[in-house]
């Protein structure tokens, strides 16, 4: 099948997969992540003061309802991938949420907003998991966490620029009867239609279904897979292996890190602007400063984890910087040094997402445990969304202490977990390679857990 003395290793030359997938589903995401995160942005820009959302805690509200749906549509949309796939479905879920997103440009009361806000969430969430889901499917499992940094990463910085996006916006302020934070909406939304129209000219598809390589080419991609973990191809998706899999207690402990990891993020991308506006900065300065350089650092960390074959060591890394990030946000006296730390959480939780994502991918085999488990884990996100916007309270203004100690209280949990998680993955690995077991680990002979 290949000339002789090569390997598929060997023949494989990832560039032009790379950029089919990469690019645009990173610039989907982004645009994904700007739209459920402007609020922060909208709000410096006189969204409180038009909808009155200074009122009582009307503002977390707002930003806890849209998770909600996000959460309890994941596992339902993954499925629903499969069946339409990934071109048609994602399709739907971005105009359907660009939709919503132009329409929060003409809200006139909080409720309406909410309502959008619910909206916005239920088409989301089936955009994130597929997304995860469709990448992991491409590469061997020490080559994926690279990629979901590069992807994450990408969208993570373009989605950081919306606080200069944001105030380049605000000299819109009156144009046509409107004020600066409904052009944001607006304008956003239009892009994000625009995004839904290229999606389906050029997202790529499952391998096995791809149109922009050979049959040698998408032969050895799958025969790759095939040799690493044993599930090129999709089996099918049934009720019982759904309750299987999610019998599973390591995809749940992942679930928890996940979670633990987009708490901090979340909060940042919701309160960043807040707090640095209570520093003193003006708004023009809010939110420029809002979009911190922490991708080095992110992809540094993903570049050593699929180099040493390592996962939870780094995760564990990057959650004691979320730590060091929030008792200086929390505590320290100078604004630089409260600035830092917002970076370092920044950094961190950011590492921590893709990182804690090729975590839980490297240890499931089949297409129907990845679909599970990736829609479990990413809801858990949502949850952690729910947490930041509950615990960062409008009462605890400016320090946010609650908060903070809400967010220290994640990281340890995450450590933990990695600890007990890692115990068990080596012990089963130990067991298999003793002959101990009736079974090979996740019915595949030759597979092994990834710490």
């Amino acid at each position: 099948m290949f000339p002789l003395g090569c390997s598929p290793d060997d023949l494989f030359d990832s560039r032009r997969v790379d950029w089919r997938l990469l690019p645009l589903m990173s610039a989907l995401y982004a645009v994904a992540l700007i739209d459920r995160t402007n609020l922060s942005v909208a709000r410096t820009a006189g969204m409180a003061v038009d909808l009155d959302l200074t009122v009582s805690n009307r503002y977390s509200t707002v930003s806890c309802l849209y998770f909600v749906p996000y959460i309890l549509f994941q596992l339902p949309s993954n499925v629903l991938l499969k069946f339409f796939g990934v071109r048609l479905w994602l399709t739907i879920c971005i105009l359907g949420w660009g939709i919503v997103q132009l329409g929060m440009g003409f809200v006139k009361t909080w409720g309406q907003l909410t309502v959008c806000r619910v909206l916005l969430g239920l088409f989301e969430a089936g955009f994130f998991p597929a997304l995860v889901f469709v990448i992991t499917t491409w590469y061997k499992r020490h080559e994926v966490q690279k990629r979901l940094a590069l992807f994450y990463l990408t969208s993570v910085v373009i989605g950081g620029f919306s606080g200069i996006i944001g105030y380049a916006i605000t000299f819109l302020k009156g144009k046509g009867g409107l004020d600066s934070w409904n052009w944001i909406f607006i304008i956003q939304g239009i892009l994000t239609i625009v995004l839904a129209i290229l999606n389906h000219l050029f997202i790529a598809e499952f391998p096995q279904q791809n149109n922009f390589l050979t049959a040698e080419q998408t032969n050895l991609i799958l025969t790759r897979v095939e040799q690493d973990r044993g599930d090129s191809l999709p089996d099918e998706i049934t009720g019982a292996k759904v309750l299987h899999h999610l019998s599973d207690w390591t995809i749940w402990a992942c679930a928890l890190m996940f979670m633990c990891s987009t708490m901090p993020a979340y909060a940042v991308a919701y309160f960043v602007t807040i707090i640095l506006n209570s520093m003193g900065w003006n708004v023009r300065d809010s939110l420029l400063l809002s979009t911190p350089p922490y991708a080095i650092s992110c992809f540094t960390f993903a570049w050593l984890s699929d180099k040493t074959k390592k996962r939870a060591p780094f995760i564990a890394a990057q959650a004691v910087m979320v730590l060091v990030g929030m008792v200086l946000t929390g505590y320290a006296k100078q604004n630089g040094a409260r600035y830092l730390g917002l970076f370092l959480s920044a950094a961190g939780s950011a590492g921590c997402v893709p990182a804690v994502l090729a975590y839980s991918s490297n240890n499931v085999v089949s297409h129907s445990k990845r679909a599970v488990s990736t829609a479990v884990i990413v809801s858990a996100g949502g949850v952690g969304g729910i947490f930041a916007t509950t615990v960062f309270r409008e009462q605890d203004f400016p320090r946010y202490l609650n908060g903070v100690w809400a967010t220290i209280g994640c990281q340890l949990l995450m450590i933990a977990l990695l600890a007990v998680t890692s115990w068990h993955f080596a012990r089963k690995n130990r067991l298999s390679r003793e002959g101990r077991l009736e079974a090979p680990l996740e019915g595949t002979p030759g597979f092994y857990y990834t710490m």
